[in-house]
């Protein structure tokens, strides 16, 4: 059985195999195109986590009860200190809404401005929602 220590490195890993492959709102196919949901459910998926559908949604707009309500279902914790493997809720400007995957360098999110999926540190102008982990891991 894999530990989940090995199993957040599992995540890391996956996120980290989507940087480079371009941004597409609602898009979730890895090299072909993903948004930040899209990184979040390779990421899952890598554990053996497979959510149920996410419903559509805007680039903008209120979604925070949405996303919660996702994260939750799929049985993701909300927990105070972020750790590799875990995602941010975040809020890069008012009534918008994103996901990231924390890594030991930073985090892997779908960048809209940069139209690709990408790794570094986190704008320092955005808001830090939330960290969820997801079932196992940690």
């Amino acid at each position: 059985m894999t530990t989940p220590h090995k199993r957040a490195a599992v995540v890391v890993a996956a996120a980290r195999a989507c940087v480079g492959t371009r941004f597409r709102p609602q898009g979730r196919t890895p090299g072909s195109g993903l948004d930040c949901v899209g990184v979040v459910l390779q990421a899952a998926r890598a554990v053996g986590i497979v959510p149920a559908a996410v419903p559509s949604y805007a680039l903008s707009g209120e979604t925070a009860a949405m996303l919660v309500a996702a994260l939750a279902d799929a049985g993701c914790v909300a927990v105070s200190d972020a750790a590799p493997g875990d995602i941010l809720a975040l809020a890069p400007a008012a009534r918008q809404r994103h996901l990231a995957i924390v890594t030991p360098a930073g985090v892997v999110h779908a960048h809209a401005g940069l139209g690709r999926v990408v790794e570094g540190p986190i704008d320092p102008d955005w808001t830090l929602l939330g960290i969820w982990r997801l079932p196992g891991v940690h």
